[in-house]
């Protein structure tokens, strides 16, 4: 629902701005018309990760489909920084010898003023989950938003918060271009906000890569799984502990433990496939792998903080 939010927004938007960037002539608004336009293929990309990374898992894919909204995302994070960034930055600067005067500024002005109403919904939308979902985990709004596995609500999130920045870079570049009458003004708007997406496109990028090639989990989360795992009372220690994102809020748990009892090898192994199954049937998790731990090995210890 809200990357369908943000794609009617950014369509109505897209199409208002590029109006009005024909009627202005206006640098900065054909900036601001190429960033929704971008932001509105972009949600494409991100209801296609979303439906292709939630398939469920099959023999071909045991860790399921979920790298696939990884990928996708990764796909229009770049497609921020081509279709957005580098045409409002490359137009400025052939902007910048202009000396026209803006033409019906109020239009301008108008239009700026719907889109920031309509964006400014959708990244409420998305911020009020954002931060519902950090007061759950215990984290700020801005730690959740970085870290979190769920890249469709971060690309979302940062793409209307810049989108809400873009507006007011690109009003006060006509404005001041009207006041002035100097139209590098406008110009410079446009590479503004083409430097505002590259900064958006780079975060996001370089989350999805990590993710992709397999990032470790933050500290909260692993010691949140340890601490839930030592509360089975099967188990007695934790000896090892590996945990992978393979997919938005899905992960893939490796555990060597000791098991409570003293019973024979078909009892343990029977034991530990309940106990996996039982683990499994937590909806964050997508596979669970456990091992017997050796009794030379070192217990691990895991802090609530």
């Amino acid at each position: 629902m809200t990357v369908i939010i943000a794609f009617l927004a950014n369509i109505l938007v897209a199409i208002a701005k590029t109006i009005a960037a024909v009627i202005t002539s206006s640098a900065s608004m054909v900036a601001e018309a190429a960033h929704s336009w971008a932001d509105a293929g972009n949600e494409i990309f991100l209801l296609i990760a979303d439906r292709r990374g939630a398939r469920t898992k099959d023999a071909r894919h045991p860790l399921g489909y979920g790298r696939n909204a990884f990928v996708w995302s990764l796909i229009a994070a770049f497609g921020i920084f081509t279709a957005g960034a580098i045409v409002s930055i490359m137009h400025g600067i052939q902007e910048l010898s202009e000396t026209g005067p803006v033409e019906s500024p109020l239009v301008a002005y108008i239009v700026l003023g719907i889109a920031f109403v309509l964006e400014g919904a959708s990244f409420t939308q998305a911020m009020v989950k954002s931060r519902r979902l950090a007061k759950e985990r215990g984290s700020s709004t801005w730690d959740f938003v970085l870290e979190t596995s769920d890249t469709t609500l971060r690309a979302v999130f940062f793409e209307d918060a810049a989108a809400l920045i873009g507006l007011v870079l690109a009003g006060g570049a006509i404005l001041l271009h009207q006041i002035t009458g100097v139209a590098a003004w406008d110009a410079v708007g446009s590479i503004l906000v083409g430097i505002l997406l590259a900064v958006v496109a780079i975060i996001l990028i370089s989350r999805n890569i990590e993710f992709l090639v397999g990032t470790t989990a933050a500290p909260k989360l692993r010691a949140r799984v340890g601490t839930a795992l030592l509360a089975l009372p099967q188990i007695e220690r934790v000896t090892y502990l590996h945990i992978e994102y393979v997919g938005p809020n899905r992960l893939f748990i490796v555990a060597e433990v000791d098991l409570a009892g003293d019973a024979l090898e078909h009892d343990v192994a029977r034991r530990l496939r309940d106990v996996e199954q039982r683990i499994e049937e937590h909806e964050a998790v997508e596979t669970v792998v456990l091992s017997l731990s050796v009794d030379d090995e070192p217990s691990l210890e895991f802090s609530a903080s």
